[in-house]
């Protein structure tokens, strides 16, 4: 695995190296601004390939056993029975940002109840609260800070809450491949 901190990378056009706690030859693994649930990340193919059909054979391969591997480990850590992974290919499918990315959400029986039920992730996908290209945005510091409205309880969270995030699930990730 290439030293994490060894290049910029990006996720569309967001810097997110302090985000990022597994690299592989073709594919990263961040954590996300705004988690639908604890232990909510993203695995995304290094080049900025925006649909998965862009990919090639390789980036294929790494991205999704890059999935399978993140999968576990964040099923381990927040002590979760199950996953939901999901890819919201294209503009009409909700994606957000223009970079291909598979959202990896651990879950647990009861998790959502007081929102209906276990499929109620899907609608949080898809409204407001999975907008993961407007969180970042608002949260960019290349844009004059301005008040947004969000009424729920999910804030954005600091580049330092992020970083040391990723600097746990980075040590995670080294500790499972032991």
């Amino acid at each position: 695995m290439p030293p994490l901190g060894s290049s910029p990378v990006y996720f569309g056009n967001f810097l997110v190296t302090s985000q990022v706690f597994h690299k592989t030859a073709h594919s990263f693994a961040l954590v996300n601004i705004k988690p639908l649930l604890p232990g909510h990340v993203l695995v995304s193919p290094l080049r900025a390939a925006k649909r998965l059909s862009d990919l090639n054979h390789a980036e294929l391969t790494d991205l999704f056993l890059t999935v399978q591997q993140v999968g576990e480990m964040v099923e381990r850590v927040y002590c979760a029975s199950s996953l939901n992974i999901a890819i919201q290919d294209g503009p009409a499918a909700g994606q957000s940002v223009p970079h291909l990315h598979t959202h990896i959400i651990p879950r647990q029986g009861s998790d959502l109840d007081e929102k209906g039920g276990s499929d109620a992730i899907y609608g949080m996908l898809e409204g407001e609260e999975g907008d993961v290209g407007r969180h970042l945005w608002e949260n960019s510091t290349k844009r004059p800070k301005f008040p947004a409205v969000d009424d729920s309880a999910r804030k954005p969270r600091s580049e330092s809450e992020m970083a040391q995030e990723a600097q746990k699930l980075a040590q995670e990730m080294n500790r499972q491949h032991l």
